[in-house]
């Protein structure tokens, strides 16, 4: 779970140091000052998205949870060191940003669950009935 969420933060401010192309075009640059607050609600935000797609994919079938945390991660700080939002706009990103993964979460559960409920297979691979 660390090391997913470390991967997206570490990515986008990488990303946010440094520029391959000219300024005119793309997300600006790391904005002056402090990241480490921004750094940190971010990291905050993906372990927790990544604790839920862990505790769902221990019950269900889940598709990608790693690469959602990262995206999650990677967008949040990305634009956050970009832009130096204030804390109520900090917050209600990672709102959305949980809100995507508990969905993620949601959908899953509801596929697996409904997938799984009273089916037994046969050494054949059919279901049983």
């Amino acid at each position: 779970m660390a090391g997913v969420t470390i991967l997206g933060v570490g990515l986008a401010w990488a990303s946010a140091s440094f520029r391959a192309g000219p300024d005119e075009f793309g997300m600006p640059l790391a904005a002056p000052g402090q990241v480490r607050p921004y750094l940190l609600a971010w990291t905050a935000t993906g372990l927790t998205a990544a604790a839920a797609l862990r505790a769902v994919a221990a019950r269900v079938p889940l598709h990608g949870p790693d690469a959602l945390v990262v995206i999650l991660t990677f967008m949040g700080t990305r634009l956050s060191l970009g832009f130096r939002p204030e804390p109520p706009v900090l917050a209600a990103s990672a709102a959305a940003a949980l809100t995507a993964a508990f969905i993620w979460c949601a959908l899953a559960l509801r596929r697996g669950f409904r997938g799984y409920r009273g089916r037994r297979a046969t050494s054949g691979g059919r279901e049983a009935g």
